[in-house]
């Protein structure tokens, strides 16, 4: 385990106070008590907290499993209980994870008839609009529950909606904020917020400070598997492939989402182990086949991203670049598409050139 005393925030923060948090390891075997516990015993309440506690567990584990049984719960939520709003924001909650969108903001209206005042609903409209890309209305609705909700919650919002945007030194200034009013005990909040500095910086290739945001991260829960997963993706390209496989390989045969697998094939290839990259590539390529079969929404970005890298089908990734902008209006969906239209051109150059030849 990483000490996080060895770990040097960039000098471009300030320092925040360090913040007394369970332990990450027993914090993860209390989430599991929590479920295990709430398992069979499903009154509307239980199992909205039951749903909770599956989708945050899916986070950290990267577990789709996980993922798919709060949405078989959530669906049989609504259907015993059609006038229990509850019920209705915890479905919103299990499409907005499999990025349907639409539905799930059918599921809030739905809520909101019946309970119109709930800042719950309203806090996960904003997530959802700032999921599809929609920043001002997102904005617009996190306004509505700066009343209801806390400061932590508040700034750890806007944290990623300003991340999502690209605006690092805003991001970075919420993320402060956000750590100084954390109240809780529980190292997952602030894995989450500190995972998803993490990506904003590898988006702007600032690869240090991007490290620094997922050893935290995984220093505060060490099972942590997106943020071993993306430090992998760093270790890589900073020069440490070796270290990097380390950290996929478990990941990779454990974990039921392609994302480790892609990674490994990538990097093996870019090693010149072509047999084994093109193992993992054939584990990747199966897995995203069968998600973007059953979770079309949810899958097309990094599927896409796969096939425009080590799974070397273009078109494909095309076709699923296309749908994750029709999904969301995003900085990253425009990016992606904007790539695979290269990828494609690239291609097609390619092969003019061999035909005249």
């Amino acid at each position: 385990m990483i000490d996080p005393s060895g770990i040097s925030a960039p000098a471009i923060w300030p320092a925040a106070s360090p913040l007394t948090l369970t332990d990450g390891t027993i914090a993860l075997l209390n989430l599991q008590a929590q479920i295990d516990g709430l398992e069979g015993h499903w009154t509307s309440a239980e199992t909205a907290t039951l749903i909770d506690l599956l989708i945050l567990r899916g986070l950290i584990l990267g577990r789709i499993s996980d993922y798919e049984r709060a949405a078989e719960l959530a669906n049989r939520a609504v259907g015993a209980a059609t006038v229990d709003a509850a019920a209705y924001m915890a479905r919103a909650r299990t499409r907005a994870v499999f990025h349907r969108f639409a539905e799930a903001l059918d599921d809030l209206d739905n809520a909101d008839r019946m309970s119109p005042d709930d800042a719950t609903a309203k806090r996960e409209r904003a997530v959802i609009l700032q999921a599809q890309g929609r920043y001002h209305e997102s904005l617009a609705a996190y306004a509505t529950t700066d009343d209801r909700v806390s400061q932590f919650e508040r700034s750890a919002a806007l944290t990623g909606l300003w991340a999502e945007r690209g605006e690092a030194d805003t991001a970075q200034r919420r993320y402060l904020d956000s750590l100084r009013s954390y109240r809780g005990i529980s190292p997952f909040p602030v894995a989450l917020l500190d995972f998803q500095l993490g990506v904003m910086w590898m988006r702007h290739q600032r690869l240090e400070e991007a490290r620094t945001c997922f050893e935290v991260a995984i220093a505060r829960v060490p099972a942590y598997a997106p943020a071993q997963g993306h430090l992998a993706e760093v270790e890589a390209d900073l020069g440490n492939p070796e270290s990097a496989l380390t950290r996929l390989y478990p990941l990779a045969v454990s974990s039921d989402d392609p994302d480790y697998a892609a990674q490994l094939a990538r990097i093996l290839g870019e090693m010149g182990r072509d047999d084994e990259s093109s193992v993992w590539r054939r584990r990747a390529a199966d897995r995203y086949d069968e998600l973007t079969a059953t979770h079309r929404e949810a899958f097309a970005d990094h599927a896409a991203e796969f096939w425009l890298g080590p799974g070397k089908d273009p078109e494909k990734g095309l076709r699923l670049a296309t749908l994750n902008l029709e999904v969301r209006e995003t900085p990253r969906a425009r990016e992606l598409l904007a790539q695979a239209i290269d990828a494609n051109i690239a291609g097609a150059t390619s092969a003019r050139c061999f035909s005249v030849t």
